[in-house]
């Protein structure tokens, strides 16, 4: 297995480059180095970019509008984008119910919804986690019943990331109550401006409102909007997670926030020192540092397996647990780093036209809400307790 690029894959990298120095607004690269908030209008304007170039979608087949692009391409142009701080890219659309339109949906579906995603017509959010049933998904509770061409949808789905920006919501309903709980559930895709739906803000600990509760009374859903069998919705499911927790790694971003953790240990001060040369602090840097390296390592080495056409497993689920919890390392480091100096909560200061005088300086005002923030990694797109139980059962051939 060749873990090395090769000539052509360097050039491409150099293209990637290339482009991002042109094409990247820097106000954007500002925010996403400095963990500002970025807004609804800065995710679209980088789509567009991508859009522009042909780069939007590169897990797409090209009929649809995708790119040649394998596996290694892939992977560079995440890691690239993440140094040079490019916003991640909101997955709904284009990365998770793409892919499964793709896959299970009819040729009209394919038609009506793809190039909507494409051209950022359409933003989409996630209609899966209930109160209840979030890590045990198939308990869910949010009822679809059949009512001649229609759906009539009743329940309550919550930690809709972005919820409050999207006007489309993909969702797995109960429509075979009867049913064993995977057996009974279908896919269904959601107009958010349908009568019945109610999104109410949820406003986490760093102050931010990324995530909500979105309430079904009496919604008609045209039976149309099936994706796949009825009560096949599983199916579905388990392949959009396999495609959401493969990008959950986050290399490329680890690497930038390991840079940016240097920066702020270079700035700030211990016994009239730089922190970054405290003999403690910086070995538990070169802690986070060794995982990480071993973690890309990983990744490189299942990205070269794919590329020779095999298909991720439980490694999945590794580099999932793996990159989570170097992420979280890493903000809490930063965290630490300031000191306390990262208490203060200041919501001005997380705005990068913020032009008052900063309390300590520019990268001082985000690092304790991202620590908050970064909890959640190691819950969502499965928690890391039941990835862990996932490998052991691969590995033991339970």
């Amino acid at each position: 297995m060749e873990i090395h690029y090769s000539p052509e894959q360097l050039a491409f990298r150099d293209e990637v480059r290339e482009f991002l120095k042109q094409e990247l607004p820097a106000d954007i690269a500002a925010k996403v180095k400095l963990g500002k908030h970025l807004h609804k209008a800065d995710h679209e304007r980088w789509q567009k970019i991508l859009s522009k170039r042909g780069w939007y979608a590169p897990g797409w087949p090209v009929e649809h509008g995708g790119t040649t692009w394998g596996p290694i391409e892939k992977h560079i142009f995440d890691e690239e984008s993440a140094a040079f701080g490019a916003p991640r890219l909101v997955p709904f659309g284009v990365n998770m119910v793409a892919p499964v339109i793709i896959k299970f949906g009819t040729e009209e579906q394919k038609a009506k919804y793809l190039p909507r995603i494409l051209d950022g017509t359409d933003w989409w959010c996630q209609g899966y986690s209930e109160p209840g049933a979030g890590s045990d998904l198939a308990s869910l509770k949010t009822r679809a019943v059949r009512d001649g061409d229609h759906y009539i949808v009743n329940g309550q789905k919550t930690w809709t990331t972005l919820g409050q920006h999207a006007n489309w919501i993909f969702c797995l309903v109960r429509t075979d109550p009867e049913a064993q709980q995977q057996r009974g559930i279908s896919f269904l895709l959601i107009d958010m401006a349908t009568p019945g739906i109610t999104v109410r803000p949820i406003i986490t600990l760093d102050g931010d409102h990324e995530v909500n509760e979105v309430f079904f009374d009496d919604v008609k859903v045209p039976v149309e909007n099936l994706v796949g069998e009825e009560n096949k919705g599983w199916t579905c499911a388990k392949y959009l997670l396999t495609h959401e927790r493969t990008g959950l790694a986050g290399i490329g971003a680890s690497k930038a926030a390991l840079t940016n953790l240097k920066r702020i240990a270079s700035k700030q001060q211990k016994n009239g020192k730089p922190l970054l040369e405290d003999a403690l602090f910086r070995s538990q840097i070169a802690e986070v540092e060794m995982s990480l390296m071993a973690a890309e390592m990983s990744t490189l080495r299942i990205v070269a397996a794919a590329s020779e056409g095999g298909v991720p497993g439980s490694e999945s689920s590794i580099l999932k647990v793996q990159g989570t919890e170097i992420r979280q390392a890493i903000t809490h480091l930063m965290r630490k780093a300031l000191g306390p100096y990262a208490l203060p909560f200041l919501p001005e200061e997380m705005e990068l036209d913020f032009d008052g005088e900063m309390l300590v300086d520019d990268y001082a005002a985000t690092p304790a809400s991202q620590y908050f923030n970064m909890r959640k990694l190691s819950i969502f797109g499965g928690s890391n307790e039941i990835q862990k139980n996932i490998v052991s059962k691969m590995i033991l051939e339970l």
